[in-house]
């Protein structure tokens, strides 16, 4: 499989600590960024493979689930010793998503705090310094030479300096389309410099609107936000914005807003996780078929739409084609 890999997705592999928006407790779940959105690419029968580092105690069953989904795992490099591989998320009714003092989020539910989150912190920690790589962080050595000769790779959320370093090392491989969701931890004003560094070595910038009032305020309109970011040098901007649907801001500055596939308070949307992650793989994959930002964007978002109605990571590819095709169809009428 890996001689006609097309499609790498690069981020983190997670262990899962959820609290939906509906208030019921998912616990130590298979995730990560990464995964979520090679499942977004995978749904539209593309070859596509993960990298991404992992501990000895990340479960070999949950790798191997991946390869029976026809997701390729050789990319996965397995770092010496156990390692910290968990996510804490609460999505808020409003759709808000919280990942600290897990404690309070499970007594607003009334469960019990499970034991591996006693002593939780944050999933991202040491993610805006500039310098050095997390543990877990990929780095340009940890390349694997079986994904050389791929077409696009997405960069899930990650560490700043892997960020960095990385889209360089990727051009220099051949690598003709390089996509980031930016690590929600370096969106702040002290990283701008090093955000235009980035901006400048990718060819799409896919934030959320979280990341987004990060790092310029909650006064600054998202499509203000996207223009600021097309003067850094970003060549494309898509801001996610959860139900609301996407902002597509090009460096010439034409934009397009995209509504959601659902409408907000839709009964079907019942675990949001990943959904972002899923719109990136969906993205990356529609922007090297048609090189158009809104096919492209459309196709994220009816992988979004697939993820949100049922729970984990490879719900979606339960999901027969022709949905998948109807709601493409129906988002390209809408338009």
């Amino acid at each position: 499989m890996t001689s006609f890999m097309k499609f790498v997705t690069g981020g983190g592999l997670r262990i899962d600590y959820t609290i939906t928006h509906d208030g019921q407790a998912k616990i130590r779940q298979p995730g990560g960024n990464c995964v979520y959105a090679a499942v977004g690419a995978k749904l539209w029968h593309v070859p596509v493979g993960i990298w991404a580092r992992k501990g000895e105690n990340y479960q070999d069953e949950w790798l191997q689930q991946l390869s029976h989904a026809d997701i390729c795992t050789e990319g996965i490099l397995t770092i010496p010793g156990n390692h910290d591989h968990r996510t804490f998320f609460a999505y808020t009714e409003d759709g808000r998503r919280d990942d600290l003092n897990p404690a309070a989020h499970f007594a607003r539910i009334n469960h019990p705090l499970p034991p591996d989150l006693i002593d939780y912190v944050d999933s991202t920690p040491g993610q805006d310094n500039p310098n050095t790589y997390e543990t877990l962080g990929i780095r340009p050595e940890d390349w694997p030479a079986v994904y050389d000769g791929v077409t696009a790779v997405h960069l899930a959320g990650h560490g700043l300096h892997s960020h960095l370093t990385i889209p360089g090392m990727l051009r220099d491989k051949g690598v003709s389309q390089i996509t980031i969701d930016p690590g929600e931890r370096y969106m702040i004003p002290k990283r701008k410099e090093l955000i235009r560094q980035i901006m400048q070595q990718v060819d799409a910038f896919l934030p959320s609107e979280m990341e987004i009032r990060s790092l310029f305020g909650e006064e600054m309109g998202y499509l203000e936000a996207a223009q600021v970011l097309c003067d850094w040098g970003a060549k494309l901007v898509v801001v996610k914005m959860g139900a609301e649907g996407v902002l597509v801001v090009a460096e010439n500055g034409r934009y397009t807003h995209i509504p959601a596939y659902h409408q907000p308070h839709d009964p079907r949307v019942i675990d949001v996780t990943g959904a972002g992650d899923a719109f990136c793989g969906g993205f990356m994959v529609g922007f090297a078929r048609t090189q158009d930002p809104v096919q492209a964007a459309q196709m994220g978002l009816v992988t979004a739409s697939i993820i949100v109605e049922g729970y984990g990571t490879l719900y979606p590819l339960t999901q027969p084609s022709q949905k998948i095709h109807q709601r493409l169809s129906h988002l390209k009428q809408r338009d």
